[in-house]
């Protein structure tokens, strides 16, 4: 048996890894460098940025720890330094781990030539004439998704940051207009308001963090105002402009948005486009084979399958679950389809994480998916103000939110923000993956103290 695999980023190269392992012979097909957008422009980097802004944020409040005033200044330059370090260790250990002889790993960009065979057009200009094919059992697609955009006047200006720009900006803006409240766009407004920036979010919706729990998004959006964040929810961008300043050094936007059916307006030094990420479905040829796809991505089955059996997709190119242990856990299923392998992975229990200040995070169902699916639920709440470690921290904002079924007590979902939301949302994934009840919960010992007990105190209300 032999799988091509087009894309390396968390699922394409993490399959290859497990594949290799297995003992099938792989071919990884990555024309950029390999870790794809998580590790290189997204998830990685992001994360390095948000500790020099919890590092900051922990600085600013040093006099309550018996510190004292701290006068310090940021350099930036040792921010971005840093955060290049981060993401070159892990691309170098991920490089070695592809050193598998089963594994061969190819740079260049791909392209279909038979639903079997897929064509390389090689990084080397000097063989850029020449294409290598590859022919295989089986192929899975993982290339992955792109910035999207808004089709408005001024998007397209010069010096409009997507995600990827702005990870490489030199300065921190005196003011910030992010365009998008959803993930990305709330941790960079978080990261950038943690380094000194005037920070304005503008969203679409009528919550931010459209896709999570209303009570969540509601309380967060609190939080962030807290910091001196603006947000304008129920808003709708209708143009981008550069403002004349008179300095030929200095290029300020104004960003006008209708709120309410009322004209506003909003002046930033730099704006980011964060309205979100869509299938990289430009990426291949796929109906010269008939793959079929739609502008949301590749069609697939519950196994991963396109139309053509033999080929699957995975990751953000499927537009199911952009996240990258999605892209990850969609890979296994994929290989083991491909192997004959049962497994018992549900992708419905999909853990998220939003790294803002502070971190929230949520699992399962939503108590708004249980009204649309007709499931009756009580929700169990719990602070952390009342967590004993959240207050020796001084971290004492944040909330949770239990989701049970009303009629056996099963454990349906968890939404939370608060210190460590990320890893404290990780416990609830296991009990809801392994359908686990009120009563069963309440009878698993919890180390005091610990964030964790939040959990604890909203099961025993």
């Amino acid at each position: 048996m032999k799988i091509i695999i087009i894309g390396a980023g968390p699922g394409g190269y993490e399959t290859a890894l497990l594949a290799a392992k297995r003992g099938v012979e792989t071919v990884l097909i990555e024309a950029g460098p390999v870790g794809g957008t998580c590790l290189n422009e997204g998830c990685i980097p992001t994360k390095s940025f948000c500790k020099n802004a919890e590092f900051i944020d922990h600085l600013q409040e040093a006099d309550k720890y018996g510190v004292g005033s701290l006068d310090f200044k940021l350099d930036f330059s040792k921010v971005t330094e840093r955060k290049n370090a981060v993401v070159e260790q892990l691309k170098s250990g991920v490089e070695s781990l592809l050193k598998h002889k089963l594994i061969t790993l190819v740079r260049g960009r791909a392209f279909f030539k038979d639903q079997h065979t897929v064509s390389v057009i090689p990084n080397d200009l000097q063989e850029a004439a020449q294409t290598q094919d590859y022919t295989a059992d089986y192929i899975i697609i993982a290339t992955g998704s792109v910035s999207s955009s808004l089709p408005i006047p001024g998007a397209d200006l010069p010096g409009i940051l997507t995600s990827k720009e702005i990870l490489d900006i030199d300065h921190v803006p005196n003011r910030l207009c992010v365009i998008g409240g959803g993930v990305i766009g709330l941790e960079f407004a978080s990261i950038f308001r943690s380094f000194g920036s005037e920070v304005t979010v503008i969203e679409y919706c009528k919550d931010i963090l459209p896709r999570f729990d209303t009570d969540l998004a509601k309380r967060l959006k609190q939080s962030l105002g807290k910091r001196s964040i603006e947000i304008n929810t129920q808003s709708q961008v209708t143009e981008i402009q550069i403002r004349h300043t008179g300095s030929e050094e200095k290029t300020e936007y104004e960003v006008t948005f209708l709120r309410k059916g009322k004209e506003e307006k909003v002046v930033a030094d730099k704006v980011l486009m964060a309205v979100g990420r869509r299938a990289a479905i430009n990426s291949l040829n796929f109906s010269d084979v008939g793959i079929e796809a739609a502008p949301k991505g590749v069609k697939v089955n519950e196994f991963m399958q396109t139309n053509i059996p033999h080929i699957y997709a995975i990751g953000d190119i499927n537009g199911q679950m952009m996240l990258a242990h999605a892209a990850t856990f969609q890979g296994i299923v994929a290989l083991d389809h491909i192997m004959g392998l049962p497994n018992d992975i549900d992708l419905n229990v999909m853990p998220a994480a939003v790294f803002t200040s502070p971190e929230a995070a949520s699992v399962g169902l939503t108590e708004d998916e249980c009204k649309e699916k007709g499931i009756a639920v009580k929700c169990l709440k719990s602070f952390f103000r009342a967590n004993g470690k959240a207050v020796t921290m001084g971290e004492t904002d944040g909330f949770c939110k239990l989701v049970v079924a009303a009629s056996d007590g099963q454990i349906l979902g968890c939404h939370l923000y608060g210190p460590h939301a990320s890893d404290i949302v990780q416990e609830a994934c296991a009990l809801i993956n392994r359908k686990t009840t009120l009563s069963q919960f309440q009878s698993i010992i919890h180390t005091h103290p610990t964030l964790t007990e939040v959990l604890q105190s909203a099961i025993n209300g």
